[in-house]
């Protein structure tokens, strides 16, 4: 979701919009107003303590919101649209539209009913779910990822059809592109030979790391893999419980965890990698998968949510329908003993991420943003964000 915001931000800013960014104070050495480009910022406001207790930022959204409104009105801001992302700040964003009579915007990026349905056992507060469904019911516009989620928003949200959106995220392919495999492997330390195995993202259950491990651990010892993690820190509870299964697995040294890293130094990983992999129970895109493909390395990535509507099935990499470890082997091992086929993926990848750049995606958010705008100087803007008002 930061990776989205600042890309769009960056876009839009680059377009002559004004944006502000407002999100709560996490560390008090921070400023309170960074420029992030001419014409955009972000805005820092104190709410709560600055490390709430887990699940304790719902409690400060009344507090945040009136920081906000105390912003702008000591600054004598004017806005068009409010955009909001993930459930809290869409709650905010709602009461905001309200106040100011405003069209509201919003990006939810995981749904909670969508994650319990996905994998039994994810936990989160009751308000949550709720939450989601009178944001997506009362927003003036909902902006969804694939028409997967749009029909998940309608069919257990009750969001009207008409006022989702599909616009999907981009990849920055001047940053994303294919570096020299070799080179960039020496750059970080990889090994030059023997194939590589890439997982890139959040290290926590309902991303399925636990699928990839389990197939390394079932292909053949001569096929000279390395899978590495990338992601999370040494303290995440789920980095614990994964290294005690590699251990009882006993591919140790098969296996390396690293720490997430920057943007920018991200594609020399994708680049080093000969596959990547993301055995997801459930993702509402899969930018991580699409910025591999920026880079050139094919992906075999699971059949859930957003996935389907990046990678094209025996074309850029492969869909595992299952959530078996025997099915992800299959697919990795043609794979990696093909170079042929490898680098075919690979060209096709690169192409594919090409039509998903984030100018494309900014050019139709700009469009939503004026109609929007148009609408409420007509007076003829929905009923939902009426109905949200009163």
């Amino acid at each position: 979701m930061n990776v989205y915001v600042l890309a769009t931000v960056h876009e839009l800013a680059s377009r002559g919009v004004v944006v502000d960014v407002f999100t709560r104070s996490h560390d008090p050495s921070d400023p309170q107003v960074i420029d992030l480009a001419p014409g955009a910022r972000v805005v820092h406001l104190e709410a709560g303590p600055v490390r709430p207790e887990k699940n304790g930022a719902f409690d400060l959204l009344p507090e945040f919101t009136d920081r906000v409104v105390d912003f702008v009105n000591n600054e004598g801001g004017e806005y068009d649209v409010i955009v909001s992302h993930y459930w809290l700040s869409g709650l905010v964003g709602e009461q905001l539209s309200a106040r100011w009579a405003l069209p509201h915007i919003t990006s939810f990026h995981t749904l909670a009913e969508v994650k319990r349905r996905a994998r039994p056992g994810e936990v989160e507060i009751p308000e949550r779910a709720a939450g989601e469904r009178q944001i997506a019911r009362n927003a003036d516009r909902v902006i969804a990822w694939s028409a997967h989620e749009r029909d998940l928003l309608s069919d257990l949200y009750g969001a009207d059809k008409d006022h989702v959106l599909i616009i999907p995220p981009g990849v920055d392919t001047k940053m994303f592109r294919p570096h020299d495999k070799q080179a960039s492997r020496k750059k970080l330390g990889l090994p030059g030979s023997g194939k590589i195995l890439m997982y890139v993202g959040r290290v926590e259950r309902l991303k399925g790391i636990e699928i990839l491990i389990q197939a390394v651990a079932g292909m053949e010892e001569e096929d000279d893999v390395t899978l590495l993690i990338v992601g999370g820190a040494d303290s995440d509870p789920e980095r614990h419980r994964l290294n005690d299964v590699v251990d009882r697995l006993g591919i140790t040294d098969r296996v390396k965890f690293l720490p997430s890293v920057k943007q920018e130094q991200l594609p020399e990983y994708y680049s080093a990698a000969d596959v990547c992999v993301f055995p997801s129970y459930y993702e509402s895109f899969g930018l991580a998968a699409l910025e591999s493909m920026a880079c050139g390395t094919p992906v075999v990535a699971s059949r859930v949510g957003g996935l389907p509507s990046i990678v094209r099935e025996g074309e850029t990499g492969y869909l595992i329908p299952t959530r078996c470890p025997a099915a992800f082997i299959q697919r990795i091992e043609i794979l990696i003993t093909n170079d042929h086929l490898r680098t075919l993926m690979g060209r096709a990848a690169r192409e594919r991420a090409l039509e998903l750049g984030w100018g494309v995606a900014v050019d139709r958010l700009i469009a939503v943003f004026c109609g929007l705008a148009e609408e409420r100087v007509l007076g003829t803007l929905g009923t939902s964000s009426i109905s949200a008002a009163d």
